[in-house]
């Protein structure tokens, strides 16, 4: 029996790997289930296991483990091999030699090139050698799991999944605020939430304990302080700014993340599909998380709604480094009202006023 796990989502993979293991072991079959509700392994205590780094180990070495029976193996106790890094295994042949009564199970978290047989390119002739990994495979009759990242509408459901199954309590506001700040990376979603717990003990995790002690949270903040200016929302816009300053965030740091915000949204008003997400995150160093979560407020602005909010946002930094406002903080909320539409906010005319002297 082969299998090949892979993906980019290292985390969600192990669980996958620890699963697939277990019921390789104990006979059954090695169907997946819901992955939130599964608990990380530790595969190196479970007797039958062996496992290799294609990196570093020789493909012989990997069939040597397949063929020999353990010193203190049951004459009929399943084998199973585990191969991490199989992106790097460099005699493809080794898959279709494997032995019968061993599990061969390959993983490579990295993204791979899609077989022959699903491009539906014409079939190989049977002697041919595999062109890569998962031909190698597919043609020896392999199953293949794709292990893919979160969407950002799976992330809130999973944070609560992993909080309930480390008992740890979430406020709603709480799982939200975690979701912006962390997005997709399922890794660090596990280290967060164990954090949060060990914080809060008994009782419930809140969203100003995700802000206190979660880094990125304030993006999060920032997120939604930008969604209520694209929505015009000048109400939960000053009450957004107003939380962000009370938690002792500096004006020009909301500034500069605020910029940051409507250029994600510009990218992400270009998006077309996940590709497109993760070539835009590349680009702008971001996240295909950041760009995929800011798509569905992006279909409401356009290109001039963006270069208006750059002009905007720019005034208020050049209002704030010439002194030319009454406060920092004052300079800040007239740029938020006029990124709202309220009238007679606009900074930009008080570029035109010679700056105070000092």
């Amino acid at each position: 029996m082969v299998f090949l796990l892979h993906g980019e989502d290292s985390f969600r993979t192990r669980l996958r790997l620890g699963e697939l293991a277990a019921s390789l072991l104990s006979g059954a079959r090695p169907a997946p289930t819901d992955l939130s509700t599964q608990v990380e392994p530790r595969l190196g205590a479970q007797l039958g296991i062996t496992r290799h780094d294609a990196r570093f180990d020789t493909p012989g070495a990997i069939m040597l483990s397949g063929q020999s029976q353990g010193l203190f193996d049951a004459v009929d106790e399943p084998r199973v091999v585990i191969v991490d890094h199989a992106e790097a295994l460099k005699e493809l042949d080794l898959i279709a030699s494997f032995p019968l009564e061993a599990a061969l199970v390959l993983v490579s978290v990295e993204r791979l090139a899609a077989g022959r047989s699903r491009r539906g390119q014409r079939q190989k002739t049977p002697n041919a050698p595999a062109a890569n990994l998962l031909d190698a495979v597919e043609a020896a009759g392999g199953s293949v799991e794709r292990i893919e990242r979160l969407a950002p509408i799976e992330v809130p459901r999973w944070i609560s999944a992993r909080a309930r199954l480390h008992g740890v309590k979430l406020d709603a506001d709480a799982a939200g605020s975690l979701a912006s700040a962390v997005g997709s990376d399922t890794e660090r979603i596990e280290q967060e939430i164990k954090k949060l717990g060990a914080y809060a003990g008994d009782a419930s995790v809140t969203a100003a304990d995700v802000r206190a002690l979660v880094s990125g949270a304030i993006e999060a903040d920032v997120f939604e302080l930008t969604q209520a200016v694209v929505r015009k929302d000048t109400r939960t816009a000053m009450a957004t700014l107003e939380r962000l300053l009370t938690d002792g965030n500096a004006v020009q740091q909301i500034l500069a993340l605020l910029l940051w915000q409507f250029r994600v949204l510009l990218f992400a008003s270009a998006m077309r599909s996940n590709a497109d997400a993760e070539r835009m995150a590349k680009a702008i160093r971001s996240s295909p998380y950041a760009i995929q979560r800011a798509t569905a407020f992006a279909r409401r602005v356009t290109r001039t709604d963006v270069l208006r909010a750059y002009e905007a946002i720019y005034a208020a930094d050049q209002v704030i480094k010439t002194g030319r406002a009454e406060s920092d903080v004052a300079a800040l909320s007239l740029c938020v009202l006029d990124l709202c539409g309220v009238a007679n906010a606009d900074l930009r005319d008080m570029l035109l006023v010679e700056a105070p002297r000092r």
